[in-house]
C-alpha cells in the first residue's frame, strides 16, 4: 500500500511525464517526423516499376528542406507535414509520377501565360515534381529563388530530385502555407481549387482528404476542421 505522500509524488511524476512528452511531440522537427518508415510507406503503395520510386527519396526531401526552414512553422508541424504529403501523394500517385500524366501530349502542355512572364516557345511548363509545378510564371519564379533556369530548363524539376523538392517547398511556402490555419480545405483551394473545389471534382477532393486524415492519424495529430472546399 502506498502512503499518500508517495502517491502524490508518483502522480506528479506521471503528469510531468505526460506534459514533457506532449511538448516533445509538438516540438519535433520535420526530419524527426518524416522518418524513413513514413516516407517509404508512401512509396510502397505505388507500383514497383514507377519512375518515382528511385527518384523521390527521403534524403533528397531532407536536403531540400534544409533550404526552407520556414516549412513546418505555420501550424502544428505534424499537421503541416500531413497536409503537404497528402497533396504530394495525390499529385504523384504515391510518389510514382515525376511528370504530369500525358503532360507533353496535353493540348495545353505549354502552360504559357505571357501576361507577366515570358515563355520559351520550345519548352513546356506542364506539371513536374512532388506538387506538379505548373505554368511558366511558377517555373521562372521558383528557378530564381532556388537556382535553376525555370524559363529555359523547366525539365530540371524532373531531372534533379533535390530541385524537385525545393520547387515543391517554394510553391508551398509562397502559395499554401499561409492558409493552413483555415483548414485543409483551404490548401486544396490554393493548389487546385479552380478545378476541384465548389463541386468541380468531388472525388479528387475526397482523395486528398483521405490521405490527409490517414497521415494525421499516423503522426498523432488532430486533422482539425474545414477539411473540404
Amino acid at each position: 500500500m502506498l502512503f499518500p505522500d508517495m502517491m502524490k509524488a508518483l502522480l506528479t511524476v506521471f503528469i510531468v511525464g505526460i506534459l514533457v512528452g506532449s511538448v516533445s511531440i509538438g516540438a519535433q522537427t520535420v526530419p524527426d517526423i518524416v522518418t524513413d518508415q513514413f516516407f517509404d510507406g508512401i512509396k510502397s503503395q505505388s507500383d514497383p516499376g514507377c519512375e518515382g520510386r528511385s527518384f523521390y527519396t527521403r534524403a533528397s526531401f531532407i536536403e531540400a528542406f534544409n533550404s526552407f526552414s520556414q516549412f513546418g512553422t505555420a501550424d502544428d508541424t505534424r499537421r503541416e507535414v500531413a497536409a503537404f504529403f497528402a497533396h504530394v501523394t495525390h499529385e504523384t500517385g504515391n510518389l510514382c509520377y515525376i511528370n504530369e500524366i500525358a503532360g507533353p501530349s496535353f493540348p495545353n502542355s505549354q502552360y504559357c501565360d505571357p501576361t507577366n512572364f515570358p515563355c520559351n516557345p520550345d519548352k513546356n511548363y506542364y506539371g513536374r515534381g512532388p506538387l506538379q509545378l505548373t505554368w511558366n510564371y511558377n517555373y521562372i519564379q521558383a528557378g530564381q529563388n532556388i537556382g535553376f533556369d525555370g524559363l529555359n530548363s523547366p525539365e530540371t524539376v524532373a531531372n534533379d530530385p533535390v530541385i524537385a523538392f525545393k520547387a515543391a517547398f517554394w510553391f508551398w511556402v509562397n502559395n499554401v502555407q499561409q492558409v493552413l490555419g483555415q483548414g485543409f480545405g483551404a490548401t486544396i483551394r490554393a493548389i487546385n481549387g479552380v478545378i476541384e473545389c465548389d463541386g468541380g471534382n468531388p472525388p479528387a477532393v475526397e482523395a486528398r482528404v483521405g490521405y490527409y486524415i490517414n497521415y494525421c492519424s499516423q503522426l498523432g495529430v488532430d486533422p482539425g476542421p474545414n477539411l473540404r472546399c
